[in-house]
């Protein structure tokens, strides 16, 4: 039975395998009201806190980047010892929405017990998050497993870095199956959040470790955007230091094209953002969105159920936790599936820890 299993995650790990068997409506027999109790949850706590919406769409960001959409980022034990992802200087302190993702899963299981998978929900609140944000709405092909391993160096070496050139940012998303357009079209979702001030900080200070830190200001930044993230944020920033800053401040709670309307201007607050404007192939999408914000919008949607196939488990792959943040009691048999589907997987991407993406 054993290797019947293996041989079985072994053809779920095949990418068309996988996205084969992700399908819209995947709980509407076994637990019809999945998806309204997962929007109930983050409309409740958007009620309460508007800038949850951007950190559950980063939280699925960075759940699928690392390990694919597996619901890895969730864990707060891997079972093989060590850090996990949730320990990464790429989501620690920054990444958010654990206890909306938490209370979404209480009442899915007190409704269908053991039957919703912690992957598919952060799926549906991001889904319900770009809804509350921006008015748009998408299905979302559901039927992903959870995975059971998590580490902190899957996390450093597969987020992209604030600081990452456009050459790093297309080969990143390359690793992922993203195109270039993809890349660009998600990088609009920094049009909502906000980013701790170590993630920057060093755009607009220079010589920090010493006594004497001196102004700077990049090239890429205007000078009076550089002078105000400088008032916000002292030269001796750590990143334990809590200050945070809009990434849009022109509309910071609401999903629309202003992202790339301030990137001409010199308001992109990473060098990664800049960099979309510096690139001539990535300039040229930029533009056009910039232009044209139902368009944007339209390959958003299209990007995020894109990006949500990125290396699921499905069928006889992982399992469906019946808490988030540990993995369910297992046999030697399923750890010898988890640890052949982790091999099995695609190669990691590029090397990369991103404060806010």
């Amino acid at each position: 039975m054993a290797l019947l299993a293996v041989a079985a995650c072994v053809l779920c790990f095949l990418p068309g395998m996988a996205r084969a068997q992700l399908r819209v409506g995947f709980y509407d027999t076994t637990c019809p009201n999945a998806e309204a109790l997962v929007r109930q949850a983050v409309a409740a706590a958007f009620a309460n806190d508007a800038g949850l919406a951007a950190g559950l769409i980063r939280l699925h960001f960075h759940d699928c980047f690392v390990r694919g959409c597996d619901a890895s980022v969730l864990l707060t034990v891997n079972p093989g010892g060590g850090d996990t992802e949730r320990d990464s200087p790429a989501n620690n302190p920054s990444l958010r929405g654990f206890d909306v993702i938490d209370a979404a899963k209480a009442a899915v299981e007190q409704s269908c017990p053991g039957t919703v998978s912690c992957a598919d929900i952060v799926a549906f609140a991001a889904r319900d998050s770009i809804g509350l944000t921006g008015s748009v709405s998408y299905q979302v092909p559901a039927g992903r497993r959870d995975g059971k391993v998590s580490t902190k160096q899957d996390a450093n070496d597969n987020l992209p870095r604030p600081t990452f050139t456009a050459s790093q940012l297309v080969a990143s998303f390359a690793n992922k199956s993203l195109t270039t357009e993809d890349m660009v079209v998600l990088s609009g979702a920094h049009t909502v959040g906000r980013s701790f001030c170590n993630s920057f900080v060093d755009r607009v200070w220079a010589n920090r470790s010493t006594t004497n830190p001196t102004p700077i200001v990049d090239a890429g930044l205007s000078a009076s955007y550089a002078a105000l993230l400088r008032a916000l944020c002292p030269a001796n920033t750590t990143q334990a230091t809590p200050i945070t800053t809009a990434l849009d401040p022109g509309t910071p709670n609401v999903l629309d094209n202003n992202y790339y309307k301030l990137l001409p201007r010199g308001m992109g607050l990473f060098v990664s953002d800049n960099q979309l404007r510096v690139d001539a192939t990535t300039a040229a999408i930029v533009s056009g969105f910039a232009a044209n914000e139902t368009l944007w919008k339209e390959k958003f949607a299209a990007a995020m159920v894109k990006m949500g196939r990125i290396q699921v488990q499905t069928g006889a792959c992982g399992e469906v936790r019946l808490n988030c943040s540990v993995v369910n009691p297992t046999s030697s048999s399923s750890t010898v599936v988890e640890l052949l589907g982790s091999t099995a997987a695609p190669a990691a991407g590029q090397e990369g820890v991103a404060a806010s993406y």
